[in-house]
């Protein structure tokens, strides 16, 4: 039985559909991005991030993206991390270990009536928000005559279901550890109880 679950929100631009390491996408929307490569369908649950690949042709497709890939400053991950937390206030998400980089999010949540697809998206909006007001929001030049902005989030979410608490345990430190692997600190958040 499913008790907690890691998920990992991922920036805008941080990766595509034809990412030579595999994505869950089936096809490219933009034909700008698809001139370097079809979709890179994998059914692969394990983390392809570590896996050799054309660093090169990955860059290259990332110069067709409509906007720049969003890299979250650190007064910009503050802002999302007070998002995060009116989220958490306003539906009790029991948040286990959450962590905010600039490109994207891990965060370990146990088992809620709402199902991790539902919470990674309020976080989401609840982030977005809090960018907005704070008047830091990364495509702020990018506004439509309608007063919205582009969203600086991936379409969906990468999920791993965890059944016990040693696969709970392990996925925490993973995220907590996280920050470190990119040459940055420990980050403490309000808003996870552990």
């Amino acid at each position: 039985m499913v008790i907690a679950s890691h998920v990992i929100m991922t920036c805008y631009g941080f990766w595509l559909p034809n990412d030579p390491r595999g994505s869950w996408s089936d096809f490219v929307r933009q034909w700008e991005i698809y001139w370097y490569g079809s979709a890179a369908k994998t059914d692969d649950r394990r983390s392809l991030a570590r896996v050799p690949h054309d660093r090169a042709l990955r860059a290259a497709a990332k110069t067709a993206l409509r906007y720049a890939p969003v890299e979250f400053t650190g007064l910009q991950a503050q802002i999302v991390g007070r998002g995060f937390s009116q989220a958490v206030r306003e539906s009790g998400y029991p948040l286990l270990a959450c962590s905010i980089l600039p490109a994207h999010v891990h965060f370990v949540v146990a088992r809620h009536e709402n199902p991790a697809e539902r919470i990674a998206g309020h976080l989401k909006a609840r982030a977005t928000q809090a960018l907005v007001d704070a008047q830091l929001h990364p495509f702020v030049e990018h506004r439509g005559a309608d007063g919205r902005f582009p969203s600086v989030w991936a379409r969906r979410s990468w999920k791993v279901f965890l059944d016990d608490d040693e696969a709970i345990e392990r996925a925490a430190k993973y995220v907590e550890e996280n920050p470190l692997k990119e040459g940055k600190p420990k980050q403490t958040w309000s808003f996870v109880a552990r």
